[in-house]
């Protein structure tokens, strides 16, 4: 308890080094009442170290996505194949290739049949599909994709259907075109939907997802090719294999440096092995292809087989480590600390 008393005459009994400091603001002990101290006569120094983030009884900030991996992982790979995959079947059709188109229209339908199960299961009800397809709105990534699935998987049907039929082969023709326009679009518009998510690992890599995606999808038509196709015909196909696999590999190596931490998901866990394992599969398939794939019906087939594994296996990847960023306070807190000390440093 403090002995010291005020009267008239002033303070009485105070104890030494309790007197009050005035004039500069200084703190009786050094330093300055509030917690900095002057450097170098200009500016000030905190005193105080910078907190350790935690988060609010060890929850993750974000809330981690709930979609089952199967559902979710499964949609991006058979839309991708589905996407990629009319392509390369309106360019066989056109050069001559009919064995080759016929059989990446027929494997276009059933991957995008099964692509759009893999969401509707997620979704819990079919309705909520249909729900989708009430309003159009071009900021949406959903809406946009979900109109996107509703005019392709028709375009793709009827493609598949008539060339393996023969009826109408104008319409035949009209509906592998339109399939053929729209493709890109379904084999990359799930990336940007996962990039304008909160997930850290899918939102810091906007950029490059999409040519991800893209390269895994032709990556995986052109292994659907190989598989189906005849010997004779699958040069086209060992080619975009080649070029698929090249932007993937590129697009992930970029995107992994321009996250800095951030990429230690793509790199660590689950989702770093399965990354390494497309990698490997996807320079074995390639190489298989170009090499080999010419020569040998197994070797084609067994290229094609690698390539659409390591699709899958990105996809499946991506996912996981989105999930795992998600998880991690870490990776939502210091790249925002990041960025304000940025800022602060350009003001």
């Amino acid at each position: 308890m403090s002995t010291s008393e005020v009267g008239e005459g002033g303070v009485r009994g105070e104890r030494p080094g309790r007197e009050a400091v005035v004039g500069k603001g200084e703190h009786p002990r050094g330093g300055r009442r509030d917690g900095k101290r002057r450097r170098g006569g200009r500016g000030e120094r905190a005193m105080v170290p910078d907190a350790e983030f935690t988060s609010y009884y060890g929850k993750p900030i974000l809330n981690p996505p709930k979609w089952e991996a199967r559902d979710i992982a499964g949609y991006f790979f058979l839309g991708g194949l589905a996407g990629a995959g009319s392509v390369l079947a309106a360019g066989a059709q056109l050069t001559g290739l009919p064995a080759t188109a016929r059989a990446l229209k027929i494997s276009s339908l059933a991957a995008i049949a099964g692509s759009t199960y893999a969401l509707v299961h997620d979704l819990g009800r079919p309705a909520r599909f249909h729900h989708m397809l009430r309003v159009v709105k071009p900021t949406s990534p959903m809406s946009v994709g979900s109109w996107v699935l509703a005019a392709y998987g028709p375009a793709a049907g009827a493609a598949a259907v008539l060339d393996v039929t023969g009826w109408f082969p104008r319409l035949g023709a009209a509906a592998t075109a339109g399939a053929a326009v729209l493709g890109p679009v379904v084999a990359s518009y799930t990336a940007v939907l996962a990039a304008d998510t909160a997930v850290p690992a899918w939102h810091g890599g906007y950029r490059e997802l999409p040519f991800v995606f893209v390269g895994s999808a032709t990556a995986a038509a052109s292994g659907m090719a190989l598989i189906a196709a005849p010997r004779g015909e699958n040069g086209p196909a060992r080619g975009a294999a080649v070029f698929g696999t090249a932007l993937d590999l590129a697009a992930v190596t970029l995107m992994r440096r321009r996250l800095g931490m951030v990429a230690e998901p793509y790199r660590e866990g689950r989702s770093g092995r399965l990354m390494r394992t497309a990698e490997v599969l996807s320079v074995a398939g390639a190489a298989g292809g170009a090499l080999l794939g010419g020569r040998s019906r197994a070797a084609a087939a067994l290229s094609g087989a690698a390539l659409l594994a390591a699709s899958a296996c990105t996809r499946f990847g991506v996912f996981h480590a989105g999930v795992r960023s998600a998880e991690d306070p870490k990776y939502t807190v210091v790249p925002q600390r990041e960025r304000r000390e940025a800022l602060q440093q350009e003001h």
